[in-house]
């Protein structure tokens, strides 16, 4: 069986890399209650998980991509995680302008991996 390509590869962990780390971040906003110095230990304990796939996948990607395109594609995975974990998780609306400010970046995004022709 052929091995996946590295992007392929790099896009899967950076995916659940960032599934963990929006849980690390914000899942313990439905427990306020939870004190605070509990919510930081849980939360670096998430963290170690989303480390253990977020720096393998930089690796495996860096040469195939370049440092920015890795976190662009890390900001855009970020991005879209969230709004579904906001949506499903929190149970917050997505709100247009949220959608359309997503957007803009998407857009910023996108030029980071145009090949706009070089000055000569």
């Amino acid at each position: 069986m052929p091995a996946l390509p590295a992007p392929v590869v790099t896009i899967g962990l950076l995916m659940a890399s960032n599934l963990f780390m929006t849980f690390a971040w914000y899942g313990h906003l439905k427990y306020k209650a939870a004190p605070l110095a509990l919510v930081i230990l849980i939360s670096w304990g998430i963290a170690f998980f989303e480390y253990m796939l977020q720096v393998p996948a930089n690796r495996i990607g860096h040469g195939v991509m370049s440092a920015a395109q890795l976190k662009t594609i890390q900001e855009v995975i970020s991005l879209t995680i969230f709004a579904g974990f906001s949506v499903l998780y929190l149970g917050e609306p997505l709100r247009w302008n949220v959608v359309l400010g997503f957007g803009f970046i998407a857009l910023g995004a996108f030029l980071v991996f145009v090949r706009l022709p070089t000055a000569n």
